[in-house]
């Protein structure tokens, strides 16, 4: 089976992890037919058919031996990353508005309560939107203008999330999403 991990941590604050040595620590991991895809930690990947959250365990366990630091993991099949890359949440007007367009990925979806809590945090320079394990984040500003960021929906949610570009989330889609 085919899955795909996005890391929290990699390459960011300091931390830099050469794409080789990620490579590496996956195979070392008993993951087979690892690939990168740019540096920000986003690993392509073949493991048994097993459970994402046992794939995450395994993951955070190798790298934090190896890197000294909690990476947080968020594993989805290549045909969720598909699902992910095909939804439209917004408008295409509100998109070609917009200065950014990203995907949240969360460990599980929210509950109802933390749901409400996320959308409450929309503002007339940020949509949200939330569908299963990931939150869709629309900007008519630039990031380091929004008030939102990838702290303040860890904070609202009371979990981690890592965040990716809906341009790489597609071009990981156009070639991996089977």
């Amino acid at each position: 089976m085919r899955y795909v991990a996005f890391l929290r941590a990699i390459n960011v604050g300091g931390r830099v992890v050469k794409m080789d040595r990620l490579k590496k620590l996956f195979e070392d991991a008993g993951f087979t037919n690892v690939e990168t895809f740019i540096a920000s930690g986003n690993v392509i990947f073949d493991a048994g058919a097993k459970k994402a959250e046992a794939i995450e365990r395994t993951i955070e366990k190798q790298l934090h031996a190896a890197l000294g630091y909690e990476v947080h993991t968020f594993v989805r099949t290549c045909a969720e990353l598909k699902g992910i890359a095909a939804h439209k949440p917004f408008a295409a007007k509100a998109i070609d508005a917009s200065l950014a367009f990203n995907v949240a990925f969360l460990a599980a979806p929210p509950d109802a309560k933390a749901k409400k809590a996320l959308l409450a945090l929309a503002t007339t320079l940020d949509d949200l939107h939330v569908n299963g394990r990931e939150i869709y984040w629309l900007s008519k500003a630039r990031q380091s203008e929004s008030v939102i960021s990838n702290a303040v929906f860890e904070k609202t949610l009371g979990c981690r999330s890592t965040v990716r570009g809906v341009n790489t989330i597609r071009k990981m889609a156009e070639k991996h999403g089977s």
